[in-house]
């Protein structure tokens, strides 16, 4: 069975997602920290498929690259001839190219191609993760607490705009993710948990209010949000509402199956909005009139080629309806500001 509650904040963060770079204000990434969230969201549903695969990672780690690769592949086919035809100045050599095949370091692209290729970070990451979580899995286990803590020490020296940096600011979140599958979140003392998610919280804040005065997005504070995206998560995982609304299980449906597409159409639609909306007048309902814009323009590559989805997920070699089924789709996010 899936999981409605996971599903839910998972529709939750795409939304606020398009809404943050469509508006982008800083508050929103402290009301909902959306990307800690998808990360702790991937980190539960990787335990649960490496349990479940019998002492076989790699069939799991195949399994996210059928259902991943694909959607990317489907943007880089679109992206690489239209940076070559606009005229791609500055191209790098065919080796680095070989990025927008397996995504192992952000794929380079044109400064004109930029609201695309800048939210592909968290491909870069979410691949990564995957990756070392065999490793990570083991060594959670074993020592749940140093694993946990290694990212947040990581965090103040690894830089800012990294893959290594990204892993460290997200790192603990994808832990407590395993700790969720485990239980152990749901066995801790609310008390206890509830002080530990305030502490990660009040240090994320003061973090940003004592070392960076005038720079308040955490987005572009990676150990605030590392603090204050931990405390967030380990709070929302350890609920689990019955969530019994009926009418909004169609929407959180569709956006689950999208996931993928839609995190990586969004950003070019909402640059495209702004062209598009002057010339049907969308001026004249201000902002909405250009979200509206933008949400239209994210329809056409989400019914051209969501289905590549579909189809990946249904060769991905799992039953349909089951947990493990919806995994990759911890994937939804954008850039560095979600």
């Amino acid at each position: 069975m899936r999981d409605r509650y996971l599903d839910t904040l998972r529709a939750a963060a795409i939304v606020r997602v398009v809404v943050y770079h469509a508006f982008p204000v800083a508050w929103l990434g402290y009301a909902f920290p959306a990307m800690g969230v998808m990360f702790g969201i991937g980190g539960s549903l990787m335990a649960l498929s490496l349990d479940r695969s019998g002492g076989a990672p790699d069939r799991v780690l195949a399994s996210r690259l059928r259902r991943l690769l694909p959607a990317f592949w489907a943007l880089g086919a679109v992206l690489v001839p239209a940076m070559l035809w606009s005229g791609w100045a500055d191209r790098p050599h065919w080796p680095k190219l070989l990025l927008w095949l397996v995504p192992l370091a952000p794929p380079p692209g044109s400064t004109w191609a930029l609201p695309a290729t800048e939210v592909l970070w968290y491909i870069v990451t979410y691949l990564w993760f995957v990756i070392l979580s065999p490793i990570l899995l083991w060594s959670y286990r074993r020592w749940p607490l140093r694993t946990a803590l290694l990212p947040l020490g990581l965090v103040f020296v690894a830089g800012e705009a990294t893959v290594m940096s990204d892993l460290a600011t997200f790192g603990a979140c994808w832990v407590a993710g395993f700790a969720h599958r485990d239980g152990v979140l749901r066995r801790m003392a609310k008390p206890l948990l509830a002080a530990v998610a305030l502490a990660c919280v009040g240090a994320g804040v003061s973090w940003v209010l004592i070392f960076t005065p005038g720079e308040f997005d955490l987005n572009d504070i990676p150990p605030a949000q590392a603090l204050y995206s931990l405390g967030f998560v380990l709070v929302l995982l350890r609920l689990s509402p019955r969530l019994d609304w009926r009418p909004l299980d169609r929407v959180v449906s569709v956006l689950n199956r999208r996931a993928v597409t839609i995190y990586l159409w969004h950003n070019p639609a909402i640059a495209a909005c702004f062209v598009v909306g002057d010339a049907v007048g969308a001026w004249r309902l201000g902002q909405a009139g250009y979200l509206a814009v933008a949400l239209v323009l994210l329809l056409v590559p989400v019914t051209l080629l969501g289905r590549l989805e579909d189809i990946s997920r249904l060769s991905s070699g799992y039953g349909r309806g089951r947990a493990a089924a919806s995994d990759l789709h911890g994937v939804s996010g954008g850039d560095r500001k979600t």
